[in-house]
């Protein structure tokens, strides 16, 4: 294998055991298709990287792998998967059955390398500013109180789109129940100072 980086080799062997043939195989299969793929890590996952450009990812969770090819609408088609739904283009991968067969996987990545040859760049969607969120009357007055400091600091020092997600979590609640224990859950991770999606960081 070439260019290994032992900070992939960290990431699978602490990945859940059914992860680790995953992403053994996909490491693999890159590397076969690519020898002068290099490995590092972005975002706390292990990354593929051809002539100084992203190729492609793999991550594990907690029930599935995922694989994500960088430039993939350029490689599947406009309406491909993408970044969002955490599973790549390939669904969620609980086996080595459900990737793609090697000559497959070996084709796309060889499109991805032809991709970043051509010095073809990954087309950034315009940003969307969202408006401030408005939190709800009674979360900001549990907010105030001396017990939840903590929770406050760390929704103060949030972005304006990290607050939305707990916001629009809290208000698109069904019942008023749900709603109640939303607003708790939410005091809760923030006051441990986790971002909404956390359990997917």
């Amino acid at each position: 294998m070439s260019h290994p980086d032992p900070r992939v080799d960290a990431y699978i062997a602490k990945s859940a055991e059914f992860a680790r043939p995953i992403l053994e195989h996909i490491r693999a299969m890159v590397h076969a298709a690519c020898p002068e793929a290099e490995e590092a890590t972005k975002w706390g996952m292990p990354y593929f990287i051809y002539k100084g450009s992203m190729m492609c990812g793999m991550a594990s969770f907690k029930q599935h792998c995922s694989l994500h090819f960088w430039q993939y609408k350029e490689i599947f088609g406009a309406d491909a998967a993408g970044d969002g739904e955490g599973m790549g283009q390939f669904g969620k991968l609980a086996s080595v059955r459900d990737l793609p067969v090697k000559k497959e996987l070996a084709s796309y990545v060889k499109k991805a390398m032809a991709l970043i040859d051509a010095g073809v760049k990954q087309k950034r969607p315009k940003t969307v500013t969202k408006p401030a969120p408005v939190p709800p009357d009674d979360f900001v007055a549990l907010l105030a109180q001396k017990k939840h400091t903590a929770a406050r600091k760390t929704y103060e020092g949030f972005t304006a789109s990290m607050q939305c997600e707990y916001v629009e979590w809290m208000t698109e609640a069904k019942t008023e129940a749900t709603r109640q224990k939303r607003i708790a859950t939410t005091l809760e991770w923030l006051a441990e100072g986790k971002q909404r999606n956390w359990k997917y960081q």
